[in-house]
């Protein structure tokens, strides 16, 4: 009788599937998942929103503007799922007019926009698997355009990620931003991730590569993070509380210590700023306030006035230089009769999962 091991002529890929070592290999692997499966890790999320309650759902960065501004959107199907809006704005760093148009199926993703000033903005999301999901950025915009690619793979307890931001090689090398992501759950409470960075912006200037590390810790109502970037001397940590069913805090402390202008003669400069801010929900309206060690006050109030109607006010105070900001802001979320038909001709149906 012939060995198990013995190699077939039929099967091109014998000498590879009926080798000793390699399937001693695949052994272990197996094994290891078995055991890994075993322990029930969660998923952790991204090393990119690995302090999304704070940055998110507490921090006003996201949500503070000045001047007027007013978005108008239009759903005009449910499934698969096509909207489109205006923008409107007048005051500080906002564009007087966009428009937008977004389509999202369970495995495409599609955005576009164009301002008043000609520059095009697009998004597309592919979910190739349940796991992989391919995202592309691009924007012209003279004088620079922009185009990203992202591959992300979500495991049952990691997340891992490629970007490429403007990655080139007609100059005759490799220029480019790339960027590679990984978080892994070690327990169900402590995930750990690593990312590093390779960048040349011409093939005249010598590449750079930076390497950070970040610990994520999330219990049964608090989530606390902390990110180190070495090569810049720098230190961001967070800390999140859900303090009621309403109520949610947040922390956010940033640290960085760097070269003098002088030079190492001169010794190192530290510099830090620590933010402290809170979350109200009530029944129809949120409200978030926060002070940061800098000085500056912020608070943003949203209220739905009326169902497809939602006001927003926000004030942003400098203590120390004696400036204020105030923004005032109005969105319409408007739909045809023709998509009341369409819901309940879907009844009960899950709306699609987006890759968004």
């Amino acid at each position: 009788m012939a060995s198990s091991h013995e190699i077939r002529p039929s099967s091109p890929w014998g000498f590879v599937t009926a080798n000793p070592i390699i399937s001693a290999v695949g052994d272990v692997y197996r094994s290891f998942s078995e055991r890994r499966a075993k322990l029930g890790l969660p998923n952790p999320g991204t090393v990119e929103d690995i302090s999304k309650e704070v940055q998110r759902e507490v921090s006003l960065t996201n949500y503070m503007h000045a001047g007027l501004r007013a978005d108008v959107t239009k759903a005009v199907s449910l499934s698969p799922l096509f909207q489109v809006s205006h923008q409107f704005a007048m005051g500080e760093h906002m564009k007087p007019y966009a428009f937008a148009a977004l389509m999202g199926t369970n495995d495409v993703f599609l955005q576009g926009s164009m301002d008043n000033d000609g520059v095009l903005s697009s998004r597309l999301n592919f979910r190739w698997t349940s796991a992989l999901v391919s995202k592309c950025q691009f924007q012209i915009a003279s004088p620079q355009d922009m185009a990203q690619i992202e591959h992300e793979y979500t495991g049952s307890d990691f997340s891992s990620s490629l970007k490429m931001l403007n990655p080139s090689y007609l100059e005759g090398g490799l220029t480019g931003i790339f960027v590679l992501r990984h978080l892994q759950s070690v327990t169900k409470r402590l995930s750990l991730g690593v990312e590093s960075m390779w960048q040349r912006a011409a093939l005249s200037q010598p590449p750079e590569a930076y390497t950070s590390f970040s610990a994520r810790y999330k219990a049964e109502d608090w989530v606390a993070t902390a990110q180190v970037h070495a090569a810049q001397g720098a230190l961001n940590a967070t800390y999140w509380r859900k303090l009621s069913d309403k109520v949610q805090a947040g922390v956010d402390m940033t640290l960085q210590v760097a070269p003098s202008p002088g030079g190492m003669m001169g010794g190192l400069q530290k510099e830090g700023v620590t933010s402290v801010g809170v979350k109200y929900d009530f029944r129809m309206s949120t409200f978030r306030a926060q002070v940061d060690s800098t000085g500056k006050l912020g608070c943003l109030l949203e209220k739905r006035v009326l169902p497809l109607v939602t006001m927003s006010f926000c004030t942003d105070v400098d203590h120390w230089t004696q400036n204020a900001k105030v923004g005032l802001g109005i969105t319409i979320e408007a739909a045809g009769d023709e998509l009341q038909d369409q819901q309940d001709a879907v009844g009960a149906q899950p709306p699609p999962n987006i890759p968004f």
